[in-house]
C-alpha cells in the first residue's frame, strides 16, 4: 500500500512510475494535464507511418516526441494484457484503424497514464485534459473508454488568440485559434461550482437593457413579476392597497412584508399598477460561463506573468478550472506540470497540490516561480539528487538533466534548453551552460556571470576555455561546476585569472571559481554581489488565503 503524501510535492521524473509508486488510490480531487509538445520542429506527419510512407490523412499539429518504437509496442502490449479489458479492446481497435504511427504512439502513451489518473481520482473527482484539435477526437474515445461516456461533462473550446494582429493566416484553411479542454467526472457524484463573468459583452448588454431603474438608495434594479404562474387562492391578498393578480402572488404575505422591509418591493405610483420585485444588478453573479471560453487570452511576450516557457498557460485559465471543480483544501494534481501554472494557481486558491515533470529544467523554473509568488511557501521535491552518489547516477542517466539540476544549486539560468522537452540543447552552446545576472552599481546595467557544468573528466584546459568565454562575452566572472575534484593545475589557472572588483560593494570577487557538486550540496555558495535576478520573477501573491491542510488529511 502506498504511503500518503503529507505535504505539497514536486516530483522530478516520468509521471507513469511516479503515479504508480507514490500516489494512493482515490486520493486526488482534481487532475489537470497539458501534455508537452516538441517545440524543435512542427509536424504535419503525425499520421506518417514509421516506415516513411505518408498517410493521405496527414494533419498539421502536435510537436510531440513520441514515435512507434519498441517502447510504444511494449506499452501497447501492457495495456492489452494487464490493463482493464475494455481499455485493451479500445487501443487494439485504434491500432487496427490508425496504424503504427506517431499518433497511435501518442494515444498509447496517454492511455496508460489516463488509466492511472482515473485510479488516483476520488469518486467525487474530475479531470481536465488540455489538448490540440488534431488529437482531441481520438483522446475523447480514450477518455470515454476509461471514464465512461456517461461521465463526459464538456468539450471546452478555449479561444486563445484575439484581434487582427494575432490572427493566423493560412493559404489553404482557416486559422486555428483554439485549444480543446476535455472535462470528465469520475462518477456522477463529482462536484461542480458554476463560474460567472461580469465583464462579458453579452452580460453588459443584458444589464444595460433590463436594469434601467434606480431605487432611493441609488441601487440599479429590474422590476420583475410577482404573479404566480398557477392559480393559488391562498396567496390572493391585498397589500398596502395594491390588488392581487388573478392567480395570486408568488410569495406569502409574510414574505412580502419581509421583502418590503428589505426594500425589495417596487411600488407603482398608480394603485392600479402591480407590485413587482426589485432584482438588483449588484446581486447578480454575472454571465454563466459556457463551454466556449473567449475571455481569457494566451500570454503575450510582454505580459508580466510570462516566464519564457513556450507553452505557458494563463494563471486565470487554471484558476477557473480549479475554482469550478474543487474547493479549498482539495488536492490538485498536474502530471505534466511544465512551468507550474497549475501548481501556482492551486497554491493561490488554497488547494493542496502535486506536480510532476520529466525535465529538471521545468522543476527549476517552478521552484523559482513559487519562491517569487509565495516567499514563505514550504513543499518537498522528490526525485532530485540529495547526495553525490545520486548526482553521479543522474549524470550517467542523462547529462542534460544533470546539467539543469546542477545549475539550480547556484540559482543559474540554463542556456539553450527547452523546459517542455526531455531533449538537450538546441545548437552549439558557445561554452555557456548557464548564467547568473546581477546588479551591483548605480548605472542600472546588468552584469553577467558565465556558468559551465562538467559531468566528466576535467583539466586546466577547461579553465582556460572558461576564461576565454568570460572575456568574449564581457562577463564579470566564470563558474565551473564539476563532479570531479579540480586538479592543482586547475586551481592555479583559476587563481591566475585575477578578480572582478565591484565598485558598488567595494569588494573583489575571484574572476574564475570552481565548485564541485559535493561542495554545493554541503552548502558552498558562489562569491558574488548579492543582487541576483537570474530568473524572470513571477508576480508575488498576497497571502490572504486559508491555511492549507496536510496533503491527504
Amino acid at each position: 500500500m502506498k504511503s500518503p503524501i503529507t505535504e505539497n510535492t514536486l516530483f522530478y521524473g516520468d509521471n507513469l512510475p511516479i503515479l504508480r509508486e507514490h500516489i494512493p488510490d482515490e486520493s486526488v480531487d482534481l487532475v489537470y494535464l497539458d501534455p508537452p509538445f516538441n517545440s524543435q520542429r512542427t509536424y504535419n506527419v503525425l499520421f506518417k507511418h514509421e516506415s516513411g510512407k505518408e498517410s493521405e490523412a496527414q494533419i498539421a499539429a502536435f510537436e510531440d516526441t513520441w514515435h512507434w518504437n519498441q517502447s510504444a509496442e511494449d506499452t501497447f502490449r501492457e495495456l492489452v494484457i494487464e490493463g482493464p479489458h475494455h481499455v485493451g479492446k479500445m487501443v487494439s481497435a485504434l491500432r487496427e484503424f490508425i496504424g503504427e504511427n506517431q499518433m497511435m504512439a501518442y494515444l498509447v502513451m496517454m492511455a496508460i497514464r489516463l488509466v492511472e489518473l482515473h485510479r488516483v481520482l476520488k469518486p467525487t473527482g474530475s479531470l481536465y485534459l488540455h489538448c490540440d484539435p488534431t488529437a482531441s477526437h481520438y483522446l475523447k474515445i480514450v477518455l470515454d473508454t476509461i471514464f465512461g461516456a456517461e461521465n463526459f461533462r464538456n468539450e471546452i473550446t478555449w479561444k486563445r488568440r484575439h484581434g487582427f494582429t494575432s490572427a493566423v493566416h493560412d493559404s489553404n484553411r482557416f486559422g486555428n485559434c483554439t485549444d480543446i479542454i476535455l472535462f470528465y467526472a469520475k462518477t456522477e457524484n463529482a462536484g461542480f461550482n458554476p463560474q460567472y463573468n461580469k465583464d462579458s459583452k453579452e452580460y453588459q448588454e443584458y444589464v444595460d437593457k433590463y436594469f434601467t431603474l434606480i431605487d432611493e438608495s441609488g441601487r440599479r434594479y429590474q422590476a420583475t413579476s410577482l404573479t404566480n404562474p398557477a392559480y393559488r387562492p391562498n396567496l390572493i391578498y391585498e397589500y398596502k392597497g395594491y390588488k392581487p393578480p388573478a392567480n395570486g402572488w408568488m410569495i406569502s404575505k409574510e414574505k412580502m412584508e419581509q421583502w418590503d422591509k428589505e426594500g425589495r418591493i417596487h411600488f407603482p405610483k398608480n394603485k392600479d399598477g402591480r407590485l413587482r420585485r426589485k432584482s438588483f444588478v449588484d446581486e447578480l453573479k454575472g454571465m454563466p460561463i459556457q463551454n466556449l471560453w473567449d475571455d481569457i487570452q494566451q500570454l503575450g511576450a510582454h505580459d508580466a506573468e510570462r516566464l519564457g516557457y513556450p507553452t505557458q498557460k494563463p494563471l486565470a485559465l487554471l484558476e477557473r478550472i480549479i475554482d469550478a471543480s474543487s474547493k479549498p483544501g482539495d488536492v490538485v494534481l498536474d502530471s505534466f506540470c511544465g512551468c507550474g501554472t497549475t501548481v501556482a494557481a492551486a497554491q493561490k486558491l488554497g488547494r493542496r497540490w502535486i506536480g510532476i515533470d520529466i525535465t529538471y529544467l521545468s522543476i527549476s523554473l517552478q521552484r523559482s516561480r513559487l519562491k517569487d509568488m509565495f516567499p514563505d511557501i514550504t513543499y518537498q521535491v522528490i526525485g532530485e539528487p540529495k547526495s553525490l552518489y545520486e548526482a553521479q547516477q543522474l549524470a550517467l542517466q542523462d547529462r542534460f538533466q544533470f546539467q539543469y539540476w546542477a545549475l539550480t544549486l547556484i540559482t543559474a539560468r540554463p542556456h539553450g534548453g527547452d523546459a517542455g522537452s526531455k531533449q538537450g540543447k538546441k545548437g552549439a552552446d558557445r561554452g555557456i551552460d548557464g548564467s547568473i545576472t546581477f546588479f551591483d552599481d548605480h548605472t542600472g546595467k546588468p552584469k553577467t556571470i558565465i556558468v559551465q557544468v562538467k559531468s566528466g573528466k576535467v583539466s586546466s584546459r577547461d579553465i582556460r576555455d572558461l576564461v576565454g568565454t568570460v572575456n568574449r562575452e564581457k562577463a564579470t566572472n566564470g563558474i565551473l561546476i564539476t563532479l570531479e575534484r579540480p586538479s592543482r593545475d586547475m586551481i592555479t589557472e583559476a587563481v591566475s585569472a585575477g578578480y572582478y572588483h565591484s565598485d558598488g560593494w567595494g569588494q573583489d570577487y575571484p574572476k574564475i571559481q570552481i565548485y564541485t557538486v559535493e561542495d554545493l550540496l554541503n552548502g558552498a555558495r558562489v562569491l558574488m554581489p548579492s543582487s541576483n535576478i537570474t530568473f524572470k520573477q513571477a508576480q508575488r501573491v498576497q497571502d490572504d488565503q486559508p491555511k492549507q491542510k496536510a496533503l491527504f488529511d
